[in-house]
């Protein structure tokens, strides 16, 4: 069983995650993707190489862990937490610590075997993000869980295993720091202000427009201000909402085009380079919150953060960001043949 453990100084917890260990070792030599040798478990066919289905976008008639399934989401083989059990919160003389209670899962983007998600058509993407609202929703009933984060990750350098377009949803029996931290500041800001930063945020970016990559009915897209890694996007709903799962149609319809265009830009512009993206939400146990907003982060891993970063917590980015949103931009106009 894994376990949750406390950082006693700054108060950061910690997995530990003994199962973790074996998972498979045969990873790709560099961040590129590369054709899978074997079996792929993700693709249609192969539903027997996965734990059984949690949830499944399928054809009519179609029946569960076989084919017929256009999104399909499955518990992480290797959990980083576990559904089962209880918290079990104790001491360990000055330390804290608790059962890695939690879920761990896997959502499977594409029946078939395509290695980036901008290979899927926007309604495709769309029903990617309907499953993540869903899954938050119905993971927000369970008393025990607090948090849930929506990752995607995409090469070796950005942690992934497996080539076959995917995402994951981990979710924790306590805030993250680093969303801890987000809301503290965004209520600092509220507090001093009475506005939310971030709506602040994406009016002063369109506004200015030297950091849009691009602008839709119900997002903005930019790269924000003091990035900390080179061609860093932030995806943000124009409309103030601090929980995903509150997401209206109208949104998640938008949202699957420009996560599509917004991919397909850093794709095209960086030739494919690994990438995460995280999609930062408020937690379950929070109403809606006029000071917090939620967003995605992609981050495309072209540098290495080292001992300076770790030892201060400065980042050092060589990419202006206003260079890097007007040269995606360009290769978005290149595309379409605009001047």
């Amino acid at each position: 069983m894994p376990e949750l453990r406390k950082d006693p100084i700054v108060g950061r917890w910690v997995i530990i995650a003994h199962e973790r260990a074996k998972r498979p070792s045969d990873y790709p030599s560099n961040g590129q993707t590369h054709a899978v040798t074997g079996t792929c478990p993700f693709c249609v066919g192969n539903e027997a190489q996965t734990p059984p289905e949690i949830l499944a976008y399928r054809e009519r008639g179609s029946h569960a862990d076989g084919p017929g399934w256009r999104v399909r989401v499955v518990p992480n083989k290797y959990p980083a937490l576990k559904i089962e059990g209880t918290l079990n919160k104790r001491g360990d003389g000055i330390y804290d610590r608790m059962a890695g209670v939690g879920a761990h899962e896997v959502i499977i983007e594409s029946p078939e075997h395509l290695v980036s998600m901008t290979q899927m058509s926007e309604q495709q993407i769309c029903e990617v993000l309907w499953v993540y609202r869903d899954r938050l929703v119905d993971l927000k009933k369970d008393s025990r869980l607090v948090h849930g984060m929506l990752f995607k990750n995409v090469g070796q350098a950005a942690g992934a295993s497996l080539e076959h377009t995917h995402s994951q949803l981990i979710v924790t029996p306590i805030v993250p720091i680093s969303v801890w931290e987000e809301m503290t500041g965004a209520l600092e800001f509220y507090n001093y202000r009475g506005r939310c930063i971030y709506c602040d945020m994406v009016q002063q970016e369109l506004e200015t427009g030297s950091r849009v990559v691009l602008e839709t009915p119900h997002f903005a897209a930019f790269c924000p201000y003091a990035s900390r890694f080179p061609f860093e996007t932030w995806i943000l709903p124009k409309a103030h909402s601090s929980q995903y799962e509150n997401i209206p149609k109208p949104s998640v319809d938008d949202l699957g085009g420009v996560l599509r265009q917004v991919l397909g830009r850093l794709e095209r512009a960086l030739d494919r380079p690994p990438y995460n993206y995280i999609l930062h939400t408020a937690p379950f146990d929070h109403q809606e919150m006029p000071h917090y907003h939620w967003h995605i982060e992609v981050i495309p891993r072209l540098t290495n953060v080292a001992g300076f970063e770790w030892g201060t917590g400065f980042y050092i980015n060589p990419v202006p960001p206003e260079e890097a949103a007007g040269y995606l931009r360009e290769v978005e106009m290149e595309e379409t043949g605009v001047r």
